[in-house]
């Protein structure tokens, strides 16, 4: 039998993230453009200033609505053909609003850019947020509520949220609304708010892709760049604030066979100069299965199929006022739950004790880092960190230092942000679980006043 030859590695490359060049419209639209070679789908991320704090009192969910009924037909097409437009380019389209502001999401076939570009533009210059579309919308989200609620990961993020931020803060309420407020959003609702808050000169395009042979200057004014609107007054981002006493809340679900966890506290953002060594040190906490939390609670204890200790940022800005979110997530059975909390609180203590070894840093970096070649392969990958940065308030080549500093990162230093991120007798614990067989053995771990939560 002939084999072939074993194929050989190649050379190895050098990678860095991409940087995007900028320039801004003639009505104020800002666009980062990156051109990828080969990536022939391209994916344009836009960037609205419209942000949960804008929400006017009584409608918290109405951004959420508004991105939705982008797509939901405008004054050219219905909703109908506006769909049947986006298909025949090959194009996608989705929209959703978070707490720094609502972001549309376009991919599309190069050859077909120009195209989706027209239909994007008409989404964001004249939506047509027709009454029968926005109720149906409401409806559907009104639909979607009751499941969130019992889905055990997602309740107890809602009550951590609840819990840990003061309750005139928008954080402290779910981000796409209550039954009580999404019921009384009507079309009128939708349309005032894009009109107080959505226009070209707070918008942010980012287009990623094979650009080559593509007049994408002339596209863009062509398409975002008819769009017009009155410029806007700078907004003012209150300043994030949190609880993080240490505490227990035990949302009861009677008869559960497994409780859900959910730990957390607010930290350093990404402007903050701790933030590459709070990712690598909670990356070697619980960031992969042979992290120190799996390694005890899954693979030497059995209580669970795996434990995610990670960062996800709330709001980024470079006055100092934002924040992450440092948490700690999974689920064991119920019988498991005071011995796992009692293992984890052990973890957590021999890390402030012990410290990270040089091994469990190396192999951080390694994933953090070697990977991230992997990580972007694609136009949307790109894209979504770019949009990511902007966001954020972060510069053009944030990405790309980032990789640069975890590189530098030493064990000492990854182990004093780790140790700093999740202080044991500083953190918000949640439990989503049968409160009658959990609530005493977690009252003896002695870790904060215990609360039981019904509903």
């Amino acid at each position: 039998m002939d084999f072939h030859p074993r194929p050989q590695a190649g050379t190895a490359r050098p990678w860095a993230f991409p940087e995007p060049t900028r320039h801004t419209l003639g009505n104020g639209l800002t666009v980062l453009r990156c051109d990828r070679p080969g990536q022939q789908v391209v994916a344009v991320e836009v960037l609205l200033d419209s942000p949960l704090d804008a929400e006017p009192a009584g409608l918290d969910g109405v951004a959420t609505i508004m991105a939705r009924a982008f797509s939901e037909g405008t004054d050219k097409h219905s909703a109908e053909e506006f769909a049947a437009e986006l298909e025949r380019c090959g194009a996608t389209l989705d929209a959703h609003a978070d707490h720094p502001c609502v972001r549309i999401s376009l991919e599309v076939p190069a050859s077909r850019l120009a195209k989706a570009l027209g239909l994007l533009a008409d989404a964001l210059r004249a939506p047509a947020f027709a009454d029968s579309e926005v109720e149906r919308l409401v409806r559907n989200r009104l639909d979607e509520i009751p499941h969130e609620a019992a889905n055990p990961s997602r309740r107890a993020a809602k009550e951590l949220y609840r819990q840990l931020f003061p309750a005139e803060a928008r954080m402290s309420r779910p981000r796409q609304g209550t039954e009580e407020t999404v019921a009384a959003i009507d079309a009128a609702a939708v349309r005032a708010f894009y009109e107080k808050h959505v226009r070209p000169a707070t918008t942010t395009a980012v287009v990623v892709g094979d650009l080559a042979g593509l007049d994408v200057e002339g596209l863009l004014a062509d398409t975002l760049g008819a769009w017009t609107g009155s410029p806007s007054a700078p907004r003012v981002v209150p300043p994030v604030t949190a609880d993080d006493t240490g505490r227990v809340f035990i949302v009861d679900r009677p008869g559960a066979v497994q409780t859900q966890l959910l730990i957390g506290r607010i930290g350093a953002d990404r402007h903050d100069r701790v933030w590459p060594a709070q990712v690598l040190g909670t990356y070697c906490l619980g960031g992969t299965l042979t992290s120190r939390l799996d390694r005890v609670l899954r693979e030497e204890k059995g209580y669970t199929y795996g434990v995610r200790a990670f960062g996800q940022v709330l709001r980024s800005t470079s006055e100092g006022t934002g924040a992450a979110m440092l948490a700690i997530s999974g689920s064991v059975d119920t019988e498991s739950t005071g011995p796992a909390l009692t293992d984890l609180w052990t973890v957590l203590r021999t890390l402030a004790a012990e410290g990270l070894t040089d091994a469990e840093r190396d192999v951080a970096v390694q994933n953090l880092v070697g990977v991230a070649p992997l990580k972007y392969e694609t136009a949307a990958a790109v894209a979504g960190t770019l949009a990511d940065q902007v966001e954020q308030g972060l510069p053009d080549d944030y990405q790309g230092q980032l990789y640069q500093r975890l590189a530098a990162t030493g064990t000492v230093e990854a182990t004093a942000a780790a140790v700093n991120a999740f202080p044991v007798d500083r953190l918000v614990t949640v439990l989503v679980g049968d409160a009658a067989q959990i609530e005493e053995p977690v009252r003896a771990l002695g870790i904060g006043e215990v609360t039981v939560v019904t509903g």
